[in-house]
């Protein structure tokens, strides 16, 4: 191997743990992630992951792994956000010390809010301690679209990366396909298949700017047009370095928004769905 090939292995590969680092910062730290933490019960320390989202049909299972001190287990649930009365389903032992339960389901974008109650001699313990977990409910998104638009944004990130790091490199020119390259990925992933991705999950294409306020579409619009400048100066063959460290800045800085933050949730009252302020949806399904 070269000198050449050497270097330019290593940028990428730079650029596929810094893709990687922010990627998972961006999926862990939003509000559809697992709630994940421990609690403590007489002669045990209880880990939970507690799931804030539920795709296609069925309720939303919850389960945990609880020690012989449990004697019984209930989950508590309602509507969010509403001051509905909490419901409450026993939880039932599956596979030894494992007890689950379901949330029923809900329409499109309906949320819940949920806690459970372990019982034991020393009494009644809450999981979680705090506020009770979140979750929102969608319809199943199919993988054909899914998995495309996932690794479109993926690579469109990490092309963007590499050209960052040939941005400061002064002797080598600037990489302009490469700029091209991650605009197309970019557009392909967030204003094509990000939009069919919310179509089937939600029955909406489009719940950002200017019709709502959806974070994740405004974001996704904020990262193209922070990658226009690079993009326009690449076709015209002129200087891009100072256009490619604005707009990687600014792209990066927006994906790390959480995604899925102040996305679209539905009106209980109305029975609509919205986004922000903005109605996205009406609908004539009842509440369950």
């Amino acid at each position: 191997m070269n000198k050449k090939t050497a270097v330019s292995a290593a940028l990428w590969l730079i650029a596929f743990v810094v893709t990687v680092v922010l990627a998972v910062f961006q999926r862990t730290t939003g509000p559809s992630y697992p709630l994940r933490g421990t609690i403590a019960v007489p002669g045990a320390v209880i880990e939970h992951r507690l799931p804030r989202s539920h795709g296609g049909p069925g309720g939303l299972e919850v389960g945990l792994e609880v020690p012989p001190s449990v004697s019984d287990a209930r989950l508590e649930w309602r509507r969010f956000p509403t001051d509905d009365s909490w419901s409450s389903i026993p939880m039932r032992r599956s596979d030894g010390s494992r007890v689950v339960a379901e949330v029923p389901h809900q329409p499109p974008a309906g949320k819940v809010e949920y806690r459970l109650v372990l019982s034991t001699a020393a009494g009644d313990v809450t999981v979680p301690t705090g506020d009770a977990v979140v979750a929102r409910f969608r319809d199943s998104v199919p993988a054909w679209v899914l998995i495309p638009h996932i690794l479109a944004m993926f690579a469109s990130m990490l092309v963007a990366t590499r050209v960052l790091l040939e941005a400061f490199r002064p002797s080598v020119p600037a990489p302009r396909r490469s700029i091209l390259v991650a605009m197309v990925l970019l557009v392909i992933g967030g204003l094509f298949l990000g939009p069919t991705v919310q179509k089937f999950a939600f029955g909406e294409y489009w719940t950002g700017w200017p019709f709502g306020h959806d974070l994740t579409d405004n974001k996704t619009l904020l990262a193209v047009l922070a990658w226009l400048p690079a993009t326009l100066l690449a076709l015209a063959g002129k200087r891009t370095r100072i256009a490619v460290v604005v707009g990687w800045v600014v792209m990066m800085g927006v994906f790390l928004i959480p995604h899925s933050l102040r996305g679209s949730e539905r009106d209980w009252s109305e029975n609509t769905i919205k986004t922000g302020r903005a109605v996205v949806v009406e609908t004539a399904d009842s509440p369950t």
